[in-house]
Order: C-alpha cells, then structure tokens, then sequence
C-alpha cells in the first residue's frame, strides 16, 4: 500500500504550505489524480485521515478530481479522451496511440483554509 507514503507527502505539502500562509487549520485539499498514476483512491483517503492527525489538517477532506487518460491522434491530428486505459487507440478512427497527453496527474490543485492568515 504506497498510498500511505503518498498521503503523507501530500500532508507534508499541504502543511508546509499552510505555515508558510499562517493558517492555523485546513478544510481540505483538492488533488488531481490520473487513471495511469497507479494510485487507489480509496487506499489514498484511508492513508491521508491517518497521516493528517496531529496536523492542520487533521479533520479535513482530501478532495480526488479524477484525471481521465487523452491521447493525441496524428491520424486526427487531435486529442481525445480513452473510454478505457486497456487500448490505447483513438476513439473516433482506431488509430493506435502512445502519445499521452493527460492521465499520469498526480497534482495538488490547491489547499482549502478555514481561517483568515495570521499575517497579510
């Protein structure tokens, strides 16, 4: 289960990050997440309530925005979105691709705070 190396990271993050702003408490943070990253969301949820206690972020929500997989197709000469991660070929003319554009994310978006900062 690397998703609780991973909860913690983005803890760390996230909690740094909130010093550095001088807030007290986080309400959430909002992460966005590939299908190709090879994370599972719900072992990453389990793992960040564990890694956020004893932090300004015990108590809040990790917000998952799932990442689908686009590919580019030189055949359209356009990206399009995959319906499944088990062929990688253009949707729309069956074309083969590996030129992903979208999909490996595994990015904090941004850190939601509950309180004003203590300086500004």
């Amino acid at each position: 289960m690397h998703e609780l190396s991973i909860a913690y990271n983005i803890v760390q993050i996230a909690d740094d990050a909130a010093r550095e702003a001088g807030v007290e408490r986080v309400d959430a943070v909002h992460l966005r997440l590939g299908q190709l990253s090879g994370v599972v969301s719900e072992a990453l949820l389990f793992g960040y309530d564990i890694a956020a206690q004893g932090t300004r972020l015990e108590g809040s929500r990790l917000e998952i925005e799932d990442v689908p997989v686009v590919i580019f197709c030189a055949q359209c000469r356009a990206e399009r979105e995959l319906e499944s991660i088990q062929v990688f070929c253009c949707p729309e003319c069956g074309t083969p691709s590996m030129d992903i554009r979208s999909g490996n994310e595994l990015e904090i978006g941004y850190v939601e705070y509950s309180d004003e900062p203590a300086h500004s």
